[in-house]
Parts: structure tokens; C-alpha cells; sequence
């Protein structure tokens, strides 16, 4: 039952649970809650589902796939005689609005929430003390608490001139219709290196810029190397240590100024990060800084009284995945339900290039940083049959003392597929005897597995 008093020309309405941003997260949330029979109140002021349907994972993924098929056509030569392809992006735009975004319309998202027995409002929604959130002239006051789940937005560097250009972040991506003769695109993370392998696949002319001494930073050097190598192959140029001091913008072409040389195109993807949705949230009345870099929660995803935090604004990953498992977590405690708490020791990530690169735990450098006693032991990823070698590698991470695996990394064209059992084994703590003891079968490439265990010293 929900209870409205309405004070003056501001209403206050009681319920059970707030959920004020509905990424992925906060949607399951909601939903899981309201069948539960809970009153829960969910509030979005963008599109419900967050960045992931419409902007991120599914319309990327999509346009991934596309990629692979053009580039797959490539390889006949190889193999099997001889093949042609004519690459029409116009095909993959219209799969994009129809099939992934519906347009960039959430009428459905919606309607799962209202099914569900969630009473959606659209809107910012604003705390306003423990169990207190404002929208518009309505308070809602949440009995049993309020989760945040706000998520992200592209965020660019600060170059002289780049914010006075038109230029485009993943969001104006998705939605062309037309691609560019030649792009750069300013950084050399997961999304950068997706879509830099995308469009040389359509013919444009890539130019990668990052800032650092390799792409994909976070991940093991030898993924690096080996994806760097294959974007390269695909005609991708790569520029990493890169300063740029200036971008510029007339005629219809941005110019970059890279200190040695000036790089001309028609058009400039910025990819260098995510900044929190956190302005104006009143984070200050629930006793939270609303200046620090993300909202610290404990292993039940508790930030204050009354208040839960799930996705990119914890810090634990910005993976749709984690925003998921950490929700579980606040549903089971808001229900009063036994299960375990929040545990990162095995989140995994997939940059879904060709070829992957997936990894699991700690990397090397993050585990000796720990203080663990390191066993380290890299291999090729091997060949299915002697036609089909596959250019990739499997890096292990081991502590000695405890005889488990805390990392693992896979580049390859299946990486994310083959590294399900490493996930397993890190977020399991299995003996490396019980996984040197497996049997691997012939010819898979996760067999390469068993070699690189060998390796371990």
C-alpha cells in the first residue's frame, strides 16, 4: 500500500524501496523487488536499462558480429578458394535501431518494470536524507531503503580546443548512418580498440591514439602486444606514449596536433573513460562526500544508512556483469535473505576484439603488488587441427604458497568463451594439482590450458 500526504504543494509518498537509476543494476533490482511484492518506487531521468542496450554492449556486440562476418569473408583465400564481399554499414545501422535500441526507445524496458508491479517515474531523482529521495514537488520515503545505481557517461580529456569540436563518444557512434573515409580515435581501452577494429573492417581509415605506453593498460603486457599487433595487421595505425596538444576543428576535418606530427580526418571518436552521474545527487544528506570519485560501500553494498550502491559507482568493475551480482546482493539483504557477500576475487572482462582478450583476477603486476609470491607461466593458445592455428596466448597467475590460480588471461578468437574455467578455478580457489589433473579434450584450444599449467614452476 502506498501512502501519499501531501504537505503544502509538496507530496510525500511512503514505500518500501527507492531505486533511483535504472542501469542494469537498479532495473533487476526493481523488477526482483516488485515481484517480491515489495512497493517499489524506480526512478530514471534517461533511458531505462542504462548505457549497455543503447549505447554499450548490445548495439556494440552487434556491430561486432558484423564486423566478423566481413572479416571472416577474408579469410577464404586461406582455406578454401576464393570470396568477395562489398561492406554495406547502412545494413548494420538499421539492425542497430530496429533490433538492438528499438530506436533509443525504452517503451518496453518500461513496461517490464510497470508489469512487475514497479511504479516508474522519469525524472532526477535527489536524496534527501537517510530513506528520503526528491523528484520534482514528490518525496518518496523508503521504509526499507534506497539503492543508487546512476552508472556513467563518456568523459573526455582535457586537450586544448577538443571541447569546442564536434566530436563523437560511443553514444554518436551507435547511431551513424554513414561512416567517415578516416577517423582517429583518442584512447586505446575496450571501447577504443572495438570500435578502431570495427570500422577498418568497413573500410575506414583508423588512426588509435593513446596516451599510454600500450593499449589496454589494465590488462597482462602480452595481451597488449598481441592485440596491438593485430589491429595492425588490419591496418589500424597505432599510436601509444602519444601527447596530443591540441585538437582543432574547420572545413569539416579535425586536425590533432601530436607534438611531431599533425594528424587530418574527417571525423574523432573520443574513448579515454567514463565519469560518474553523481552531481546533484545530494550525497551530503546521507553524510557521503559528494566530491570523492566514487561512493565506497561494504560487502553487502551498503554506503550509509538506509542506502545501497550497485554498478560503475562502487569502483568494482564497470561491467554490466558486476552491476548484476552486486544487485543480488542488495536484493537478498533488503528481503532479509541468507547468501554470500560481495566477492571481486574473480571478476572477469572481455574486450571482444578479434582476438578477444578476456582475463580473470589479478594481473602479475597487481598480484606481486599484494605481496603474494608469484608463479607466472604464458603459452600459445595452440590450433584446432594443423590448418587452423590460432594466433593467441594463455597467461596463468599462481600463488605459490597456496598452490591456486588468482589471474588468468586468454587472447584469442573464442578468449572469453575459453577462459569460463579459469573464472572458475580462480573464484573456486581449486588446487593446481586437481586442475593439472583434468582432462583436456583434442583439439580444443582450451587444451592449451594443460601446457601452460605444466609451465608452472
Amino acid at each position: 500500500m502506498v501512502l501519499r500526504v501531501s504537505l503544502g504543494r509538496m507530496d510525500t509518498v511512503e514505500v518500501d524501496v527507492v531505486v533511483v537509476g535504472l542501469g542494469p543494476g537498479g532495473e533487476h533490482a526493481a523488477i526482483k523487488l516488485g515481484r517480491a511484492g515489495l512497493n517499489v518506487v524506480a526512478i530514471e531521468d534517461r533511458l531505462v536499462g542504462g548505457e549497455c542496450p543503447y549505447y554499450g554492449c548490445v548495439p556494440s556486440k552487434m556491430m561486432i558480429a558484423a564486423a566478423r562476418a566481413v572479416a571472416g569473408v577474408h579469410q577464404v583465400s586461406q582455406f578454401a578458394g576464393t570470396a568477395q564481399v562489398q561492406p554495406d554499414f547502412a545494413q548494420v545501422a538499421q539492425r542497430v535501431r530496429d533490433e538492438a535500441t528499438n530506436d533509443w526507445d525504452d517503451t518496453e524496458a518500461v513496461e517490464r518494470l510497470t508489469d512487475s508491479d514497479v511504479t516508474f517515474v522519469r525524472g532526477r531523482g535527489r536524496l534527501d536524507g537517510p530513506g528520503r529521495v526528491v523528484v520534482g514537488d514528490t518525496t518518496y520515503v523508503a521504509a526499507r531503503g534506497v539503492i543508487i545505481n546512476t552508472g556513467t557517461a563518456p568523459s573526455a580529456p582535457p586537450i586544448d580546443g577538443l571541447a569546442d569540436t564536434p566530436y563523437w563518444t560511443n553514444r554518436e557512434l551507435v547511431a551513424v548512418t554513414d561512416l567517415p573515409a578516416s577517423i582517429v580515435v583518442i584512447g586505446g581501452g575496450p571501447i577504443g580498440c572495438e570500435f578502431a577494429q570495427i570500422l577498418a573492417r568497413f573500410n575506414v581509415a583508423v588512426t588509435l591514439v593513446e596516451a599510454q605506453p600500450r593499449l589496454l593498460a589494465d590488462d597482462e603486457p602480452e595481451s597488449s602486444a598481441a592485440l596491438e599487433k593485430a589491429l595492425a595487421s588490419e591496418g589500424v595505425r597505432v599510436h601509444t606514449s602519444a601527447d596530443i596538444a591540441s585538437v582543432s576543428y574547420a572545413d569539416g576535418t579535425f586536425t590533432l596536433d601530436l607534438g611531431n606530427q599533425q594528424l587530418s580526418v574527417d571525423k574523432l571518436l573520443v574513448a579515454t573513460g567514463r565519469r560518474l552521474n553523481l552531481e546533484g545527487l545530494g550525497l551530503e544528506t546521507v553524510g557521503l562526500d559528494p566530491a570523492a570519485e566514487v561512493i565506497a560501500v561494504d560487502d553487502r553494498l551498503r554506503a550509509a544508512d538506509q542506502l545501497y550502491a550497485v554498478g560503475d559507482i562502487t569502483g568494482k568493475g564497470a561491467f554490466t556483469h558486476v552491476s548484476l551480482y552486486q544487485a543480488d546482493v542488495v536484493i537478498r539483504e533488503i528481503l532479509g535473505e541468507e547468501g554470500p557477500a560481495a566477492d571481486y576475487r574473480a571478476v572477469t572482462a572481455v574486450t571482444y576484439t578479434e582476438p578477444e582478450v578476456a582475463s580473470v583476477g589479478m594481473t602479475e603486476e597487481k598480484a606481486r603488488e599484494a605481496g603474494i609470491d608469484v608463479a607466472v607461466a604464458t603459452g600459445d593458445l595452440g590450433a584446432r587441427g594443423w590448418l587452423a592455428k590460432e594466433e593467441g596466448l594463455i597467461k596463468l597467475v599462481a600463488d605459490r604458497e597456496r598452490e591456486i590460480l588468482v589471474g588468468a588471461c586468454v587472447v584469442g578468437s573464442a578468449g572469453g568463451e575459453i577462459l569460463s574455467m579459469l573464472a572458475l578455478a580462480v573464484h573456486a580457489e581449486t588446487p593446481l594439482a586437481t586442475l593439472k589433473s583434468m582432462h583436456f579434450a583434442y583439439p580444443t584450444f582450451y587444451r592449451a590450458i594443460e601446457t601452460v599449467l605444466g609451465d608452472l614452476q
